[in-house]
């Protein structure tokens, strides 16, 4: 039985992921920032109240699992969040630029750092999954620091990819489109008009779920050679078209 840490396990992406994993018989422990999970999950699962962003609260995570578990055999990154405000780059604050780079890209790499070097002790294998986004490429001016912050997940996912590859750990990302969720909410309007106009080759939202099945694809071991690599689940929208 694989043992996962997952990251945000309380959003919509988070949710839908930690479920898929412990539908195939996956154990996961979950961290997320509210004092407990708002909806149930049937399974092996453990919860953790933390904030990414603190080293304290990544040691405890990693040292829970080890405790509890044994070992660590996948990481999920899920964990992220948008400006509190949008507001366009030339007005954008050091405030809103550390808060988001705090939790989606130093938050995310110290600790896959800590799961990474906990995996090699246990004699290397696993699997590790970024969760990025279509921000990592695409600009979007009135939230500059999240497409920063995923950029940088990014280039996470390849250096990770080239140093632990002799340890046999496989380390992807998935780069989300436009998915149903908390953070979407507030911009619905606009990205229906944007799919109804044509923006996506497939019309539709992505939903929680399409980012579960992408993640269970890289971690059940059916792609063991495979590593570095971007997916892109978005509907087609990273295609080109003229």
């Amino acid at each position: 039985m694989k043992i996962a840490l997952l990251t945000g396990v309380c959003g919509g992406i988070g949710y839908s992921t930690a479920k898929k994993l412990l539908d195939s018989g996956m154990t996961v422990l979950g961290m997320d920032v509210l004092k407990e999970m708002p909806r149930a999950l049937s399974g092996e699962f453990t919860y953790m109240c933390g904030d990414l962003s603190k080293k304290e609260d990544r040691e405890a995570l990693v040292r829970l699992c080890v405790q509890k578990y044994g070992r660590v055999d996948v990481l999920v990154n899920v964990a992220g969040v948008a400006p509190k405000v949008r507001r366009d780059i030339l007005e954008m604050t050091e405030e809103s630029y550390d808060f988001v780079m705090n939790i989606n890209t130093k938050g995310t790499l110290f600790l896959t750092q800590a799961v990474a070097n906990q995996m090699i002790s246990q004699g290397g294998g696993g699997s590790i999954v970024n969760i990025s986004s279509m921000s990592a490429y695409t600009s979007s001016t009135s939230r500059g620091e999240y497409c920063i912050s995923k950029a940088g997940v990014s280039m996470i996912t390849t250096l990770f990819a080239d140093r632990l590859s002799e340890y046999g750990i496989m380390v992807n990302e998935i780069r989300p489109g436009i998915i149903a969720t908390g953070m979407t909410e507030k911009v619905k309007e606009k990205y229906d008009a944007l799919i109804d106009g044509g923006l996506l080759p497939i019309k539709r939202w992505g939903q929680p779920q399409d980012i579960a099945e992408a993640v269970y694809t890289l971690v059940n071991g059916s792609l063991p050679y495979v590593t570095g690599q971007s997916i892109d689940v978005d509907g087609g929208f990273h295609i080109r078209r003229l």
